[in-house]
């Protein structure tokens, strides 16, 4: 009975390192820097184009590119007035600027909106 018991114990425990070498090996949720890697990959074309321009300094094809983006959602971190700034993304068979845009911050970072600032991904 005895000897059961311990092969049991050891099942057990091997199980156990298993189950953690699973969890902090492979189910290891990403770093920032590599969800905002994913989440880039995954923008339309058109919102990279416009994080090329954006990193160039222009030329931006719309007049209010580059305006103030006062976060009166609130969805983004607050800050100070005039530290985030928005660019419109081109929506293929839109007439108008569309819905799509990308707001950076002075720090560097750059989120990417597809609903007219409802929700935003961070993207760098």
């Amino acid at each position: 009975m005895r000897r059961g018991l311990s092969w049991a114990l050891v099942a057990l425990v091997l199980l156990g390192a298993i189950g953690a070498g699973l969890y902090y090996g492979f189910a290891r949720p990403d770093s920032p820097a590599d969800a905002q890697r994913r989440e880039y990959a995954r923008l339309p074309d058109e919102a990279k184009e416009t994080i090329r321009r954006i990193d160039r300094g222009g030329p931006f094809p719309y007049r209010r590119d580059g305006v103030t983006f006062a976060n009166r959602e609130g969805r983004l971190p607050r800050k100070q007035r005039g530290y985030y700034r928005e660019y419109t993304v081109k929506t293929p068979g839109s007439r108008s600027r569309g819905a799509r845009r990308i707001v950076s911050g002075r720090g560097g970072e750059m989120y990417y909106s597809a609903d007219h600032y409802r929700s935003f991904v961070r993207v760098r």
